[in-house]
Order: structure tokens, then C-alpha cells, then sequence
């Protein structure tokens, strides 16, 4: 088998938790573009629709479902539903997460009141956790339910870098829930190489997204941000379509339990 085949996701079929912007819709289109068959399930039921609708325009097989992860009967329903469509599950991307908000520092360098952990809403806490940690749990354990009888499968977990450095402007709830993540992660890999289903993580660092209201979008922010970046500046979903296809294809077939940082060398610290 040649490079290029071992890439091909050709024929398989995917669902995409929070696939109607972001990251997650760079996971739908990069699979979609090489030949999968994709759910694109999002709480977003209006984006979401409009997104699959755009992608079926250009020839692909790609359906919209609306899907809260943190509901564990709308869950299961998406999953029957994309079986029942495909006959079977291929590649699963969790990737469904939230911003919790301001964390205890300001970019401009002063403290958040807000976002003092003696301070913090505690229903921000719970909505973060029950989103980006539980409603991960949710979509793996839908996954490993069609995958073992047929004894292989990808899931990818969406993380962050967030679960390996501290970073004082991002909320607290969201480095817990997403070293948690990342941790799963290396559990159920353990847990479901013996099935042949492998589990891998991507840790992004800053992509230009919607998330946290596309605050990241804003020029003035960006270039805070841009600043703390060592390849110097922040990334497009775009880039990480590469690593996505090479995580759900057999061209990664002797990985799992990896957590693979992007994240334009934020983590190794700052220079100068």
C-alpha cells in the first residue's frame, strides 16, 4: 500500500460532534474531501444544516443532526441514526467543547474579578465540565458500542494544549476539563486496543474560531495572542485538516493513546 492510500478514508463513515464551525467543521470537510461519508452533529441545528447542505452542493455525502453531548438520549439517537444510514462506524471525532469564559488575568494585564476561583460562577464550572469533559465521555462510549463488534475503529478526541501548560486568561473550569480529557483518552486507549479501535488526542493551541464568541477574531486580541505564539502568530482550521486525516486514516494505524500538541510551540514556553 502505497503513502497515498494509507490516507484514504474512502467508503468509511464518520460523525463529528460540534462539526458546524471551528475546528470541528475542518474535520468534516477534510473527511468529506477524501471520500468519507460524515454526520455533522451540532446543537447548532441552523448552522449545522447549512453547513451540510454547502458540502453535499460540492458532491459529498455529508448530513446535518442535532446533537447536545451532554444529553445522553439525544446522543445515542444520533449515533443510531448514523448507523442506520451508513450500516456502521468508521471514525468518530469528539470534539464538541465550550469557552467558560475570562480567566483570573486580562491580556491587557489586570486582574478578572470574575474569574477568581473565589469569585467564579459555579454554573460555569458545571456547564464546562458537563460539556467538554462528560459530553466527550458520552460520544466515546456511543463510539466503542458499534465499533467493538466490528473490531476497529478511530476516535479522536479534540483536547488542548490547555491540558498540559497553565494559561491565567483562560477559565478555570476549562484546563481541568480538558486534562481530563486528555487522560480519558489514554485510558481507553488501553481499554479498546484489544477491539482494535484506536484512541488519539489533538491538543490545539490558538485557532482562529468561533469559540468564546470568535473573540480570537478580533485584530487587537489577536495580536496579544499572535505575540505568545513562537512560530508568531495564531493558526486557521485549515491547518489542522492535515493531522485530522492522518489520525482517522490507516496511515496512523499503529498509534493510540498519543496526544499530538499543534499549537505553533505555545507549550514550550516564550523566547526573549
Amino acid at each position: 500500500m502505497s503513502i497515498f492510500e494509507q490516507f484514504s478514508v474512502e467508503g468509511r463513515s464518520a460523525l463529528v460532534t460540534g462539526g458546524a464551525s471551528g475546528l470541528g467543521l475542518a474535520y468534516v470537510e477534510v473527511l468529506a474531501e477524501n471520500g468519507a461519508r460524515v454526520t455533522l452533529t451540532d446543537i447548532d441545528t441552523e448552522t449545522a444544516e447549512h453547513e451540510a447542505v454547502r458540502l453535499r452542493e460540492r458532491g459529498f455525502e455529508v448530513y446535518a443532526q442535532a446533537l447536545d453531548v451532554t444529553d445522553r438520549v439525544q446522543t445515542d439517537l444520533a449515533f443510531e441514526e448514523h448507523v442506520r444510514r451508513f450500516d456502521g462506524l468508521d471514525i468518530v471525532f469528539a470534539n464538541a467543547g465550550i469557552d467558560p469564559g475570562a480567566g483570573f488575568w486580562n491580556p491587557a494585564g489586570w486582574r478578572n474579578e470574575e474569574g477568581q476561583v473565589d469569585t467564579l460562577d459555579p454554573a460555569r464550572w458545571d456547564r464546562t465540565i458537563a460539556i467538554n469533559l462528560t459530553g466527550t465521555f458520552n460520544t466515546v462510549r456511543m463510539a466503542a458500542k458499534y465499533m467493538k463488534p466490528r473490531r476497529r475503529g478511530s476516535i479522536v478526541v479534540t483536547s488542548s494544549n490547555a491540558a498540559i501548560i497553565t494559561e491565567p486568561v483562560v477559565g478555570l473550569p476549562y484546563m481541568p476539563a480538558k486534562a481530563g480529557v486528555s487522560h480519558m483518552v489514554r485510558q481507553l486507549a488501553l481499554e479498546l486496543a484489544e477491539f482494535g479501535i484506536r484512541v488519539n488526542t489533538i491538543a490545539p493551541g490558538g485557532f482562529i474560531t468561533n469559540i468564546g464568541g470568535g473573540w480570537l477574531k478580533d485584530e487587537t486580541v489577536r495580536r496579544s495572542w499572535d505575540a505568545k505564539v513562537p512560530l508568531g502568530q495564531l493558526a486557521e482550521p485549515e491547518q489542522i485538516k492535515a493531522l485530522a486525516l492522518y489520525l482517522a486514516s490507516d496511515a496512523s494505524s499503529y498509534m493510540t493513546g498519543a496526544q499530538l500538541v499543534i499549537d505553533g510551540g505555545t507549550s514550550l514556553g516564550r523566547v526573549g
